[in-house]
């Protein structure tokens, strides 16, 4: 989802980063579901998130997996060490939107992107949900941000309506955040 994300957005003409917050979990937690490794192996390499990357950005996607209905931990502790730069007014009137995954429908997408605002709004950040904006919500049905149903053995790939609503959203947060920039 991430990658669709930042390829829209380049796509759109955008200066995208594509960033991962740091893992946290024990390794043995990691090795104990095969899906989490394979990723944990695949993006251990990628650039790790900093405060610094949001002060940079004019608008912010961010993207998380659904954990009992909230954001996952790596997340949250991320967003914990941001505050210096918003006691400073620097995650201030940006742009941001969300998008997340579950294993199963109905396992908490609104309530992760929900409770993932709560923090924008505390930075003073505009948010820039995609509502009932375009026909494929309706298909979609999250009006939220975007969200997908892995399955259970997490490998249910991204479907025409998911890409389609990943594109609108970044499509949507960008013509907010240039409108500001104006």
């Amino acid at each position: 989802m991430a990658e669709r994300v930042a390829a829209a957005g380049e796509k759109a003409g955008a200066e995208v980063r594509l960033r991962q917050v740091p893992e946290l979990a024990p390794q043995e937690a990691i090795a104990s579901n095969a899906a989490w490794s394979q990723h944990f192996d695949q993006t251990k390499d990628e650039p790790k998130a900093t405060v610094d990357d949001l002060v940079w950005a004019d608008a912010v996607l961010f993207g998380t997996p659904t954990r009992y209905g909230n954001i996952a931990s790596q997340l949250k502790q991320y967003l914990d060490t941001t505050g210096g730069a918003w006691a400073q007014g620097k995650l201030a009137g940006k742009v941001y939107a969300g998008f997340t995954a579950t294993q199963t429908a109905h396992g908490g997408q609104e309530s992760t992107l929900l409770a993932l605002y709560n923090t924008v709004y505390h930075f003073g950040g505009i948010l820039v949900p995609p509502g009932y904006t375009d026909p494929l919500k309706f298909a979609d049905g999250n009006p939220y941000g975007v969200s997908h149903v892995t399955g259970a053995n997490n490998d249910a790939p991204l479907g025409d309506v998911q890409l389609a609503a990943l594109d609108h959203l970044t499509e949507r947060v960008l013509t907010y955040a240039a409108k500001l920039a104006a």
